[in-house]
């Protein structure tokens, strides 16, 4: 049987899958509509795609007694969300996904003083690794595309603050419970901005928010799943592994040019996450 750690790197790999696929669905739709409406109908179709699950268990999948974490999670998800569609739309996917990738190097710090997980010297290391090998696969900006990244530096701590809110509310809360309510308080607050910044759609566009709900409620499971059976500071580092799918999504859907460093910087992605995962295994 695979160990609670190697479920949940192989759960985040698929969330991270479904993450890039959802960058390159905004990427694809930003240029018909408005930011307003990719984020609500992000979490309405998530949220459609959840009402079978509580079908399936009842409203006793409500009954919850910590809803003020539920509420902070969807408050700093839905934040973030804003800030990191805002940056995918204007830089390249690959370029634009280190938003994400930024947050497993400041998972460890908040889950240390929040959760008083202290994550071994060759978990630190394999973290920086990671972090280096973002940054070799990754093109260098200019001076707009720096200024646009500190919004994204912005989405990736309050990235950082909800996947260590899963962490922490794991122990009493589902993962089914904890996706209904973030898709649910999401989608809800999500509307309220939305009759100021309609724009007509086309059928392409519908489309393409029907799959990015579908690849967020796998997402989201995927992800709240993996960070319930494994620390926060273990599997983070995992994260990176979204620079492989946008890279492979940008090359693919825009023509995005792939390079040596990024390869390289792919394959130190992959060693990192290697000798972290290794060393827990021992």
């Amino acid at each position: 049987m695979l160990s609670p750690l190697v479920k949940g790197a192989l759960l985040l790999l698929l969330a991270e899958a479904c993450f890039a696929g959802i960058g390159a669905v905004v990427k694809f739709t930003s240029s018909t509509a408005s930011e307003a409406q990719v984020v609500f109908f992000r979490n309405f179709f998530a949220l459609l795609l959840m009402l079978p699950f509580l079908y399936r268990h009842g409203f006793s999948l409500l009954k919850t007694k910590r809803w003020y974490l539920h509420l902070s999670r969807a408050l700093t998800g839905i934040i973030s969300m804003y800030c990191f569609f805002y940056v995918l739309a204007r830089l390249p996917l690959a370029q634009g996904m280190l938003v994400l990738l930024l947050s497993p190097f400041i998972v460890p710090l908040i889950a240390r003083f929040w959760l008083k997980e202290r994550p071994s010297r060759v978990t630190l290391f394999g973290i920086l690794l990671g972090f280096i090998g973002v940054m070799l696969a990754l093109p260098g900006g200019t001076g707009t595309a720096n200024a646009i990244m500190l919004i994204g530096l912005l989405s990736a701590v309050l990235v950082a603050v909800t996947k260590t809110t899963i962490r922490y509310m794991s122990d009493t809360e589902p993962a089914v419970r904890i996706v209904f309510y973030f898709s649910l308080l999401t989608a809800v607050l999500s509307a309220i901005p939305l009759p100021f910044y309609w724009q007509p759609l086309t059928h392409d566009v519908w489309l393409a928010f029907i799959a990015m709900g579908v690849l967020a409620a796998i997402g989201q499971l995927a992800m709240t799943r993996a960070y319930a059976i494994a620390p926060a500071s273990d599997i983070g580092m995992w994260t990176y592994s979204s620079v492989i799918f946008a890279g492979l999504f940008g090359y693919l859907f825009w023509q995005e040019p792939v390079t040596m460093a990024w390869f390289g910087g792919v394959l130190v992605i992959f060693y990192a996450g290697y000798i972290t995962t290794r060393q827990r295994l021992l």
